[in-house]
């Protein structure tokens, strides 16, 4: 049987490396797969074994999905990231049974979801070593330039890279939980597995520490700064790797190689209004986004789509814990009715994801905004803060959003401490990025911080409808938070190593996250 690079269901890593089925290899029609004895004999299947990587990040699997290609739920770069991100926090509210068990935090190892997160997750991983591996060797029979095949792995690369770095925020305690985050982070695969042998040789291979696994996400990522050549933002750009570098900074706590990371990018542009970064396609602010075709037939299906989940199905609301938020003026931009939120029953919906028809709007993994936001946080905290470019920054990205900017944009007067600059920037990304599953990883990060510290996972409210008012305008929102908080010594914490790998993988089993 011919070994295939799939280009939506690359299914050799999971089910070789972490299961006991024997269908590592699926054949499918020329349109869906690439045989990999010819993917990199030519330019053109080159393109094409490129295009699948990224299909693969956009769409997923998830469960008995490997037959439907684009009925996947958006593991891992598609919907399913901005879900699982939003549904972990208190600033939405899970409206149905879809994301419940993420939501109330009562998932286990089996749990679907939690499970598709990870196995997909490595699934593009394989996807990106098997393009850097055939890539290097098409250079080295010159199929094509060394510059275009070093941008093609720095693509290949820079996906590899976030995805560790993704699942690392929820499968592993923050980077800052040991001195010199020795602590288990996870397996950083860096070999593309689509023999018996190279099976059994991952397999082998057990848990990198936190440590290890951030200094290869940034490897890869300085890698990709280098070599990348495009300019498409719905691929992999120089400016993505840079703007990641960044968010990965923030999450060690280094905020001088934020603010250094970011400076990089000062030529780039917010959109003039808080609803043109989110017109469909890609707007001046976009740094990387997830593209998805211009037809219904090329995108996910209903449970991979975000205009679907959070628009039509209207599945997922935000929560009056940030809608009542003193700190989110009440004449907000982006409170606007029709514009920026839609009121669906009664709850304020997010309107960021219109197409409800052709599901066609990109999935948003990183815009300038959120850059601004991380060098505001930076220079407020470092050794010897730099507070006037963290007020700038901050008010570029809040300032957008006021009904009168004049008389409402923060001063230096606005704040009496540091301490109280780094609590608006934190309340900013709350607001900015609400809808966009950004809550998480700040959630996660800010487990034991020295300002602002959260403990575990917040209290929300109740999974379904809230009660009637609950949106109601002019005083902070004190109402029942039926769902308690998890604390961070709590073993939910951490979502578990799942059973489809534990299964299989004696290695991991033995390295679970505890209590699971």
């Amino acid at each position: 049987m011919k070994k295939y690079i799939k280009i939506v269901t690359s299914v050799m890593l999971v089910m070789g490396l972490f299961s006991c089925s024997d269908e590592k290899i699926l054949e499918l029609t020329p349109i869906n797969a690439v045989a990999s004895d010819v993917a990199f004999t030519t330019p053109t299947l080159i393109t094409a074994s490129m295009n699948g990587m990224y299909n693969a990040a956009s769409v997923g699997i998830f469960n008995n999905t490997a037959n439907n290609p684009n009925s996947g739920r958006g593991y891992i770069w598609g919907a399913a990231f901005v879900q699982q991100g939003d549904n972990r926090g208190e600033d939405v509210i899970n409206l149905a049974g879809f994301y419940q068990l993420t939501y109330t935090g009562t998932y286990d190892a089996g749990t679907a979801n939690n499970t598709y997160y990870f196995v997909d997750g490595y699934r593009l991983i394989n996807r990106c070593n098997l393009i850097i591996e055939g890539v290097t060797d098409a250079v080295s029979k010159n199929v094509i330039t060394a510059q275009l095949g070093n941008s093609y792995i720095a693509e290949a690369r820079f996906l590899r890279a976030i995805t560790h770095f993704e699942m690392l925020n929820y499968f592993a305690r923050p980077y800052n939980f040991t001195v010199g985050a020795s602590h288990p982070g996870l397996p950083y695969r860096e070999v593309g597995v689509d023999t018996d042998a190279e099976v059994e040789s991952e397999k082998a291979q057990g848990r990198n520490s936190v440590a290890e696994c951030y200094a290869k996400v940034l490897a890869d990522l300085n890698f990709a700064e280098s070599n990348l050549i495009g300019t498409n933002k719905f691929r992999a750009t120089k400016e993505a790797a840079i703007a990641f570098k960044t968010r990965v900074y923030l999450q060690k706590r280094d905020w001088d190689n934020v603010v250094v990371e970011g400076s990089k990018l000062s030529a780039l542009s917010l959109a003039p209004t808080p609803a043109g970064a989110f017109t469909l396609g890609t707007n001046v602010e976009t740094i990387f986004s997830i593209q998805h075709g211009a037809t219904a037939g090329q995108n996910p299906g209903v449970n991979g789509s975000l205009a679907s989940m959070y628009k039509n199905r209207a599945l997922i609301c935000i929560s009056p814990i940030i809608w009542r938020d003193a700190m989110w003026l009440n004449d907000d931009k982006r409170r606007e009715n029709g514009v920026m939120t839609t009121i669906n029953a009664g709850n304020v919906l997010t309107n960021k994801y219109t197409d409800i028809t052709n599901s066609t709007d990109p999935a948003p993994v990183i815009r300038f905004a959120e850059v601004l936001l991380n060098m505001a946080e930076a220079n407020a905290r470092k050794t010897s803060p730099d507070l006037t470019s963290a007020l700038t920054q901050l008010n570029r990205v809040r300032n957008r959003s006021l009904a009168v900017p004049s008389t409402q944009t923060y001063t230096t007067a606005s704040f009496a401490t540091a301490k109280d600059l780094v609590g608006a920037i934190l309340k900013e990304r709350r607001i900015e990025f609400i809808c966009e599953g950004r809550r998480w990883s700040d959630i996660h990060r800010l487990q034991g911080d020295d300002l602002f510290p959260i403990d575990g996972i917040p209290s929300k409210l109740a999974n379904g409808n809230p009660p009637a008012g609950s949106f109601t305008l002019g005083t902070p929102y004190t109402g029942p938070r039926t769902n308690a908080a998890i604390p961070g010594s709590d073993f939910r914490f951490l979502w578990p190593i799942p059973l489809l790998v534990t299964t299989t993988n004696k290695i991991l089993a033995g390295q679970q996250n505890p209590g699971w």
